[in-house]
């Protein structure tokens, strides 16, 4: 089976994103299929890669967004797909590449929709009263719902943006995590060291930083730890538009705080994430969030954001809080109360419920369903625009 995904918002420094189409990528590979990835970048590309071929357009950057570019030649992309001869499409940004599947619905080929970030919560984001974000993402969603044979959702909490909307055409597949990349058994006594000393406690804050993800709020949640007296300090893996602004503010409070950059080894962010205490993802738009799997798969508990979909994710093996830095420091308490081996057994065993061979398997299937609806509508003479 030819399968051919397209992406925007994917850089050398994305984080999980990139790593959701390079596993699902290889997963198809491996299961016999011939896959292609269509992304935009600087300047045109065509290589063979683990995931299959990775064929480069370019494209803008989108600003204020930290160098993500995105797919704005709608023909070139079109002669591409066409010269490709896709048996299925995949689509994986459902704002500006949702008319691919009108294309798709004209050539006949079954298309499906990858929902990886909640509409309404990016909308929320300009800030409350300044647009009814509600309707608009319900709009914006029904048409995605309406151009595409099927829409792939990660968590229950991602399917209700379209279960709210009536949208029947939604199945739920989850995303997975590299259980081997990720073990326990990457702790690293002397990175401890390097990080936190006797007694403080290592935090990690793993994610872009940027405005829709909430990172102030690790530094909130630091503040809030040392000023109630708790020997802790942050390491923040990742980068971002936010990242001038956020050393800033750590400098000015005073706060202990290591910026390590975008970790591109994923060992070494493995070896981190195992030798933390807590690991804080405060985002709260996430609809899978891969970064907080990977902690678990780590034996690190996570504290999470209550407004993600990431409770359901994480179990029993963090805690959800809400916004606020008090609210997280005393999640992170409560964590660090309990005894190592036992947290960190539970965060294992969480994560263990998440490989990637699964997700692999329910996105083939999900593909098979894509292909059974959009020959259902062929058959009864259905015609589906999407704009």
């Amino acid at each position: 089976m030819r399968i051919v995904r397209v992406a925007n918002f994917v850089t050398a420094t994305s984080g999980g994103l990139r790593t959701a189409l390079h596993q699902l990528g290889a997963g198809y590979r491996a299961a016999g299929h011939d896959t292609t990835l269509i992304v935009p970048g600087a300047t045109a590309g065509d290589v063979m890669t683990e995931q299959g071929r990775v064929v480069t357009i370019p494209g803008p950057v989108v600003p204020g967004m930290g160098g993500y570019r995105v797919l704005l030649d709608r023909a070139r992309v079109a002669i591409l797909l066409s010269r490709l001869r896709p048996q299925r499409v995949e689509v994986h940004d459902r704002s500006t590449l949702r008319w691919i599947g009108g294309w798709a619905r004209q050539m006949r080929i079954p298309a499906m929709m990858i929902s990886h970030e909640s509409l309404a919560g990016l909308l929320g984001q300009l800030g409350p009263g300044r647009m009814p974000s509600g309707r608009i993402a319900d709009r914006l969603n029904a048409r995605t719902a309406e151009g595409f044979d099927l829409v792939v959702c990660t968590t229950a909490w991602s399917t209700a943006e379209f279960a709210r909307i009536g949208a029947t055409n939604v199945t739920r597949a989850p995303l997975g995590v590299d259980l081997d990349t990720f073990s326990p058994g990457r702790y690293d006594p002397a990175l401890r060291r390097r990080y936190a000393a006797g007694d403080e406690h290592l935090l990690v804050h793993c994610g872009r930083l940027s405005m829709e993800k909430k990172p102030r709020r690790s530094l909130a949640t630091l503040a809030a730890l040392r000023g109630s007296g708790v020997p802790a300090v942050l390491v923040v893996a990742g980068t971002g538009p936010m990242e001038s602004a956020m050393r800033a503010e750590a400098e000015w409070r005073g706060l202990p705080v290591r910026f390590a950059g975008h970790l591109g080894d994923r060992r070494e962010l493995g070896a981190l994430l195992a030798t933390a205490d807590v690991v804080l993802a405060p985002s709260p738009i996430e609809t899978f969030g891969l970064a907080a799997l990977e902690a678990l798969a780590s034996g690190t508990p996570v504290v999470v954001s209550a407004d993600s979909a990431l409770p359901e994710v994480i179990g029993d093996a963090g805690i959800a809080a809400r916004d606020g830095g008090h609210r997280y420091a005393v999640a992170v308490r409560r964590l660090l109360a309990r005894p190592v081996s036992d947290r960190r057994a539970a965060a294992r065993g969480q994560a263990e419920q998440y490989p990637w061979s699964a997700a692999v398997t329910a996105f083939l299937q999900a593909h098979e369903i894509a292909a059974d609806r959009m020959h259902a509508l062929t058959k009864s003479g259905a015609s589906v625009s999407s704009g």
